[in-house]
């Protein structure tokens, strides 16, 4: 086995994804993510359609290293049945979103086509 060392991890991504019908409890989960990590985190647009290698609508939670401790596991509490993705940025996209991804909850398809291989 090959290890990686974590330092090439620059940052994390979170996406929530949600159906029409959650919607509003997606926004809610936004709502309360910057209230509570107002600074900590680059709340993304909203994404109606399926973008990039993701196969529901989302919108992205871009965060630091350093406050994943905290991000994290409050998404895992306060998820209210969405399922999300949690990647490192390690400048790996493909391996981010596959190999080393974290799902809460359902774990959806990645469209893989679109990175370079």
């Amino acid at each position: 086995m090959t290890t990686s060392e974590i330092g090439k991890i620059t940052g994390y991504h979170a996406h929530i994804y949600y159906h029409p019908e959650t919607r509003e409890t997606a926004a809610k989960i936004r709502d309360a993510l910057d209230a509570k990590f107002r600074g900590a985190v680059r709340l993304g647009r909203w994404h109606d359609k399926n973008i990039g290698p993701h196969t529901r609508s989302m919108y992205q939670v871009a965060f630091d290293r350093t406050v994943f401790p905290e991000i994290v596991p409050w998404l895992a509490l306060n998820r209210d049945g969405l399922a999300i993705l949690v990647h490192p940025e390690s400048g790996d996209g493909l391996a981010d979103h596959t190999a080393h991804a974290m799902w809460m909850g359902e774990v959806l398809e990645i469209n893989e086509s679109i990175f370079d291989k």
